[in-house]
């Protein structure tokens, strides 16, 4: 009964992903006048990259106290494949652990062979079985082999019933089944329902970069599952929007409600309390169609760390900070069950610096629009994580010379 009302919550629960055309009132950093260096793509998303197909699953339900089992539902499910749902072929891989609190499938794949099997998939820290079965059981049913995916997780038991194992193998699924490409919706959706970055609402986040290499241009993008950060240090664009913001809209818990434990209680945006310490975690997805092989591939995750360290994460101790990046340029990759060999020409280790850059800028760019699209939010217990303030964000970045030009006149979203 309760595998039945799980498939329910799913099929009741709409897959999340955005069309080409991105809804006028969904906001992103450039919308509101964020800068950013670089060229980014046609989508400024990790689709940018040919091939690249994302699908999410947002489940969210129920309101008030937790009942292990029952909710408040605040969690999903977001799955990457690099090559397109239609296609099996695995791709050649990189992986970088820059703070170990946490958990990604698929590394002794990455270390060795240095081959992604099959879609990445994203999802809360209780689920990763499940999203990993969910994969298995997909692929041995549409391509005759169950993968051996990458399947990752940050932790949502503040605002999720984390617990009660809402997400199953059949979630998973629905997001396979919602993937396409073009324009990837952000913020509270898929696996960053649940999620707190910088000690606002955070969630999933994307973006890109256009690269010239010589005679040859290439995309790099980079999609994010942000749940970490300490408020106090947060930066955006160079300005510190942390400390302007330490002493207001921090997390909280209704008035209404008794908290299972002693609490700041929600007053507006000047909420008592101290800012949260920089724990949860962060998954950061690499993703680019320039012909890299794995250890090369192992450089470019390494680079995403610091356009997490350009909004100010020192990547404290109980966060888990985990990247993964892929290229798509070879159709063949040199994995245990490849009877010959696929030849590749990669890009000169002496032109990578280009790649480099855009990894970076992609990946600050990321988690700023994860912050951005996701609005308030209050699940368990009454728990409550303020979304970023945008109005306040555009008067901070004025104050320190920061404030680009707005996009399309966007409306402000103010925390509530």
């Amino acid at each position: 009964m309760r595998a039945r009302m799980g498939l329910a919550l799913v099929l009741i629960v709409s897959a999340v992903l955005a069309p080409v055309g991105r809804a006028a009132s969904v906001e992103r950093a450039r919308d509101i006048g964020v800068p950013f260096e670089g060229a980014p793509g046609p989508l400024n998303a990790i689709t940018d990259v040919p091939g690249v197909e994302v699908g999410q699953v947002s489940l969210v339900s129920g309101q008030g106290p937790l009942k292990v089992g029952v909710g408040p539902v605040r969690t999903g499910v977001t799955i990457i494949f690099p090559r397109g749902r239609a296609n099996s072929q695995p791709v050649y891989g990189g992986f970088f652990n820059l703070n170990g609190n946490g958990e990604m499938t698929g590394q002794s794949y990455l270390q060795d062979f240095g081959v992604i099997h099959g879609p990445i998939g994203i999802t809360d820290t209780n689920a990763i079985g499940q999203v990993y079965a969910g994969i298995q059981s997909w692929t041995q049913q549409r391509f005759g082999e169950a993968a051996d995916p990458v399947v990752a997780e940050t932790w949502d038991g503040e605002l999720n019933d984390v617990g009660g194992f809402h997400v199953r193998p059949e979630t998973a699924i629905a997001a396979i089944e919602a993937a396409k490409s073009g324009s990837i919706a952000e913020g509270s959706v898929g696996g960053g329902t649940g999620m707190e970055c910088f000690g606002f609402k955070g969630g999933i986040g994307t973006a890109s970069r256009k690269i010239a290499l010589g005679a040859h241009s290439y995309l790099v993008g980079a999609l994010v599952q942000c749940n970490t950060g300490d408020r106090k240090v947060l930066r955006i664009a160079g300005a510190p929007v942390g400390q302007a913001l330490s002493a207001r809209w921090l997390p909280c818990y209704d008035s209404h409600l008794s908290p299972p434990k002693k609490q700041p209680k929600c007053a507006g945006s000047a909420s008592a309390g101290t800012p949260p310490p920089d724990a949860g975690s962060i998954i950061i997805v690499i993703g680019t169609n320039a012909p890299l092989i794995p250890t090369q591939l192992d450089r470019l995750a390494k680079r995403a760390a610091m356009g997490l360290a350009r909004l100010g994460s020192y990547s404290g101790n109980s966060s888990g900070d985990l990247i993964v990046a892929f290229s798509t340029a070879a159709s063949l990759v040199n994995h245990p069950e490849q009877s010959a060999p696929s030849p590749i020409a990669p890009v000169a280790s002496q032109d990578i610096d280009p790649l480099f850059e855009g990894v970076v800028e992609s990946t600050e760019e990321a988690i700023v629009n994860a912050m951005i699209a996701a609005p308030t939010m209050t699940g368990a217990d009454g728990f409550r994580l303020f979304g970023l303030p945008h109005e306040e964000l555009r008067a901070i970045l004025k104050r320190y010379g920061r404030l680009g030009e707005a996009i399309d006149a966007p409306r402000i979203r103010e925390a509530k």
